[in-house]
């Protein structure tokens, strides 16, 4: 059965509709078993029902209670947000907690550096093997700023006896 016509027998039963629309209903219910038997279990339930209601009386009308009900709704959905106080300690903690955690990683790799013995005083060696000549090749120790370069085949003989200011002698 279609909620339409559902409809229809409740309001029939609770006597809202017309009358020329009533009539139509009362001819549709005489012909019709589903009709029938639909109006008889809506009487049966209204019936039923009938005995649950109390006689509950409130000191206003129905509308003027209802209207109360949709105020109050109203202003507290137009009610602004209070703005709660936010403590200098909530502050300064939202603050404090990131940094001490920063702090605490900072110390941690202190620490292990210390203890696996990486110090800034020890002497940072550094080769350089990529020279446009291949057969040099440059040591730089930078701890005591003495930079060497070897070159693995020997100088030219004039350059060699001519005992420039550019070479060392070994006698």
């Amino acid at each position: 059965m279609k909620q339409d016509l559902q409809l229809k027998l409740q309001a029939y039963l609770d006597g809202e509709l017309p009358a020329g629309e009533g009539k139509t209903i009362a001819a549709l219910v005489a012909r019709d078993a589903d009709a029938r038997a639909m109006l008889a279990e809506l009487t049966h339930t209204r019936s039923a029902l009938a005995g649950f209601e109390s006689d509950i009386k409130l000191p206003e009308t129905r509308e003027f209670y209802w209207s109360k009900i949709a105020r109050e709704i109203q202003r507290q959905e137009t009610k602004s947000p209070e703005r709660t106080a936010v403590s200098s300690f909530f502050f300064l903690r939202r603050l404090a907690v990131p940094s001490g955690v920063m702090f605490a990683l900072l110390l941690g790799v202190l620490v292990v550096k210390q203890q696996l013995g990486f110090d800034r005083r020890v002497a940072v060696v550094e080769t350089d093997t990529a020279q446009v000549d291949a057969g040099t090749f440059t040591y730089h120790d930078f701890a005591s700023g003495t930079t060497l370069v070897w070159l693995s085949y020997p100088a030219e003989k004039e350059f060699a006896e001519s005992g420039s200011a550019d070479t060392i002698s070994w006698e």
